[in-house]
Formats: structure tokens, C-alpha cells, sequence
């Protein structure tokens, strides 16, 4: 077995200890019929992440860093047929007792999704809320993301704004970012924080951009998400006013050519 990329083995032993604190939300996820999305759980309604349920129904998905997998289960609900891949065991542990508890099921594989080792062109959706999107690298898993799509598929996936990494002065979770510029935006892609061993990573729009349409991806739409004014958050590095001043997520959506 190869040898795992640096970033991606300490995800791995980071994921698998914070597991544990999603145990929660992956069980409130899966209890809820329509999605919402991010850390301000707005409602699919409103953003309109997905493709209609007609457009959903016995398509072929990957969830890209599945964790928990309730992604993959309101997908599943819609006629779906998803595949879910994630880099921790205890993260997957706890997405097959909540597919026992409900009745879902689909593939869970432990893996990392810059390298899937899936066959090419297999699916028609591939998405990502804050996994691969964030936790893998962006020259590794949207090129591996676009060789498993279908000419026509569609990737989809939801991450920090890129607004709010570059106001975050890495003062710790529990202080919300500023109103101020905190780094710089040329350079940006890996991050690594003071006060854990994780490995992030997050381009420019500009740069993801290219990078998408390098690999056959042209962007649909970019969806700058505000919360509603009455939405509450478990992280305390942003608070509601700044969300509703500035995007603190985005969501991309792009369809291979």
C-alpha cells in the first residue's frame, strides 16, 4: 500500500480523534428530510445547492470526504445510488450505525479522496460540504474528482469563504474573525492552525477557477451564502453579524465538459 501524502496521515489521526464530537450532529443530520447546509444549517431551499430531485433519481454520487455520510443519505432518500469516501475509521464507524439505525444503505470506503482508486467516469454527481473540499488538497482532489465524473456530471461542493480565512488571524476557534484583513491573499492554499495538527487548504476564486476549468469543469454558479437573521452556529469563529455582512461559506457548483 502506498505510502500516504503527509497532510492527508495527519488528517487522519486529527479526524479520528475528533470524531467523537460529531457523533451529535451526524445523528440530528440524518433524523432531518430536507438538507441544510453548512455551519449555519440554511435550508437547501433557500441556497439551492442540489439538482432537482428528478435530476438526483437513480443517478450514480460520491460524497468526497463523507464523514459521518448524511449527505450521502439525503441523496440516498432522492433515489440516489451514492458511494461515500472518508479518510477516518471512526468518522465511517459512526455513518454505519446511523445506516443501520435508518435503514440506508450504501458504500462506505476508507480512503482518501485525492486518490480513490474508483474506475473513471463512474458517477454523475460528486459533492463536498467541508470534506475533501477543505481537508484535501485542491490539486489533488478536484482532478481526481473531475476523472470520476461522467462528461455532464456535476461537482458541487461547500467551503469556507475565502473572505473569512483571509480576516482569520488564528487567534484561536473561540475569537471570531475580524473586520480586518488578517494574510495575505496571493500564496494562499495551505493552512495549518496554532492550536490543533490539522491541515487545511483554500484557494483564491480566482485560482480555483482555473483549476476547475483545468480539469474540464466549467462553474455553473458560486453561491456567497448569507444566514437568515434568526441562525445559530455551534463554531464560535464567526459570529451571526459578520455572516450576514460578509459570506463566511461558498458553494461551487460546476459540471464537467
Amino acid at each position: 500500500m502506498a505510502e500516504l501524502p503527509e497532510h492527508v496521515s495527519r488528517n487522519r489521526a486529527y479526524w479520528n480523534v475528533l470524531a467523537a464530537e460529531f457523533v451529535a450532529d451526524g445523528k440530528l443530520k440524518w433524523s432531518q428530510q430536507e438538507p441544510n447546509w453548512g455551519i449555519w444549517s440554511v435550508p437547501e431551499t433557500e441556497l439551492g445547492v442540489l439538482p432537482a430531485d428528478a435530476e438526483i433519481d437513480g443517478k450514480d454520487t460520491i460524497e468526497l470526504g463523507c464523514g459521518t455520510g448524511y449527505v450521502s443519505a439525503w441523496l440516498a432518500r432522492r433515489g440516489a445510488r451514492p458511494v461515500g469516501i472518508d479518510n477516518s475509521e471512526a468518522q465511517l464507524a459512526t455513518a454505519r450505525e446511523l445506516q443501520a439505525e435508518h435503514g440506508i444503505e450504501f458504500p462506505l470506503l476508507h480512503g482518501n479522496a485525492e486518490q480513490t482508486g474508483l474506475p473513471d467516469a463512474s458517477f454523475d454527481l460528486a459533492i463536498s460540504e467541508y470534506g475533501a473540499s477543505i481537508w484535501c488538497d485542491p490539486y489533488g482532489w478536484i482532478p481526481e474528482a473531475a476523472r470520476l465524473l461522467r462528461p455532464g456530471a456535476e461537482l458541487i461542493f461547500l467551503v469556507n469563504s475565502v473572505l473569512v480565512i483571509l480576516c482569520d488571524a488564528d487567534e484561536g476557534e473561540e475569537v471570531p474573525v475580524g473586520n480586518r484583513l488578517a494574510r495575505p491573499q496571493f500564496g494562499l492554499r495551505r493552512l495549518e492552525w496554532s492550536d490543533d495538527d490539522s491541515v487545511e487548504f483554500h484557494l483564491p476564486q480566482g485560482e480555483m477557477i482555473d483549476l476547475l476549468g483545468a480539469n474540464d469543469l466549467q462553474v455553473e454558479r458560486l453561491i456567497e451564502v448569507r444566514p437568515p437573521q434568526d441562525a445559530t452556529t455551534r463554531y464560535p469563529f464567526v459570529t451571526l453579524e459578520w455572516a450576514r455582512k460578509w459570506p463566511c461559506e461558498e458553494v461551487w457548483r460546476a459540471r464537467k465538459r
